[in-house]
């Protein structure tokens, strides 16, 4: 008789809470975890335009400045050479129960998680290749949001160049957005003339399972207890739902979720004139497109304020070899399943927008509009109509999958004490 005894998987690496957002949000509440066996490491980007960066690592009533110079012109890929190593040596020092990542405004909570889980750190003396995420895990994000301007920058389309002067394209909608869609919780700070009725119906769409606190203190008092369950995840599926976690789909202050659904594809060029609806108004929007001109791609949009983005990032299961099918997950295989239809296969669009004083109705229309007509979807030449989406994007600080732990890196260096001289 074979016996088999199941025994609790105790996980024993250090926990760590990311926080993002405003920066005097997130300064006070990382002041108020400053307590025994925390250490607190920030990142300031306040002398970016002078091509430094600032790292301070703070444990109980210590401290450490670094300043950083960017590797070759990045930010991303800086903090990926500085955090993560330092990340998996502060993670074997005695007495450092908790780490605490304190996020500068411009940096994206979702980024660094992912560059946790995911970039190999080699180059530490008697530690093996492996992710950050070997050693450490991150038990919380939270994001700080400005109750005064937070909503402004959201629906807005200035970038971080145009208001900073610093080399950098995204839009701060995008940083706003992200920010809140990553969070397990988040921490409204300052006041504004609203009452805050529509900024909180918009925080609760953008994450519905982020309890929503008034002061650090509150914030704090939440991450001393057991890590927060639902924790949104880092990993990017384009064919998740997109209502997951359960948003509110009634209106609220003016706020709606706006949901569209269809089984026949996009005309390109009437699909490029229709997205100015989403452009204005629109908090944010994503979902999946089914465009005539490109029948096997899954193109993913996702816009924030007035910025928008389309890029191609699967391939329908309907375009997949039979033969071929095997190789896709159980999970995607039985989502095509759902969706079904005998001549398209799992073909579709969805999209769901978050409209802040916009009219749903609008946008429903707009985007009817720019679905193929029945005369269109049985014209054999649209393979060769114009299509301004034909193009590709490729982030060339994605292609980093490894960073090394380097002298300049090293901890000593920022003047923290080695094992056993503190």
């Amino acid at each position: 008789m074979k016996i088999i005894v199941e025994r609790d998987v105790v996980d024993t690496r250090t926990p760590v809470v990311i926080l993002a957002g405003a920066r005097d949000g997130v300064t006070g509440l990382a002041d108020l975890l400053r307590q025994p066996g925390t250490v607190v490491v920030a990142h300031d980007l306040s002398l970016l335009r002078e091509g430094l960066i600032t790292r301070t690592i703070r444990r109980g009533a210590s401290e450490w400045l670094a300043l950083l110079e960017p590797v070759h012109g990045c930010v991303s890929c800086t903090l990926r050479h500085d955090l993560l190593p330092l990340l998996r040596t502060l993670s074997q020092r005695s007495g450092v129960a908790r780490i605490v990542v304190a996020l500068d405004p411009l940096l994206e909570p979702a980024e660094v998680e992912r560059a946790i889980d995911e970039v190999i750190v080699g180059g530490i003396v008697g530690r093996i290749e492996a992710p950050a995420g070997r050693d450490v895990r991150v038990d919380a994000v939270v994001t700080a949001v400005d109750a005064a301007t937070w909503l402004t920058e959201a629906l807005g389309e200035d970038t971080v160049d145009q208001r900073w002067g610093i080399e950098d394209d995204r839009t701060l909608a995008q940083i706003a957005v992200a920010g809140v869609q990553a969070a397990d919780a988040l921490l409204v700070v300052g006041e504004s003339d609203d009452d805050h009725g529509r900024l909180r119906a918009v925080l609760t769409r953008l994450a519905p399972n982020a309890p929503i606190d008034r002061s650090p203190a509150q914030a704090a008092v939440r991450l001393t207890g057991t890590p927060l369950t639902n924790r949104p995840s880092p990993v990017f599926d384009p064919h998740a739902s997109l209502l997951a976690g359960g948003p509110p789909t009634e209106p609220d202050a003016g706020v709606t979720l706006v949901e569209f659904e269809a089984i026949r594809p996009f005309h390109p060029e009437r699909l490029h004139q229709a997205l100015d609806v989403l452009l204005d108004g629109v908090v944010t929007a994503r979902g999946r497109l089914w465009l005539a001109t490109q029948p096997d791609h899954v193109l993913w949009l996702e816009s924030a304020g007035g910025g928008l983005q389309i890029a191609s990032v699967d391939t329908w299961v309907a375009a997949v070899p039979e033969d071929d099918r095997s190789d896709l997950e159980l999970s995607r295989l039985a989502g095509a399943a759902l969706r079904w239809l005998p001549e398209t296969g799992d073909r579709h669009s969805a999209l769901v927008a978050l409209a802040v004083d916009a009219d749903p109705d609008h946008i429903r229309a707009a985007l009817r509009w720019a679905l193929l007509t029945d005369d269109e979807l049985v014209d054999e030449s649209r393979q060769d109509w114009e299509d301004p989406f034909e193009f590709a994007h490729h982030d060339p600080c994605d292609e980093l999958s490894e960073t090394q732990a380097t002298d300049a890196d090293d901890l000593r260096v920022a003047g923290f004490p080695e094992e056993g001289h503190r």
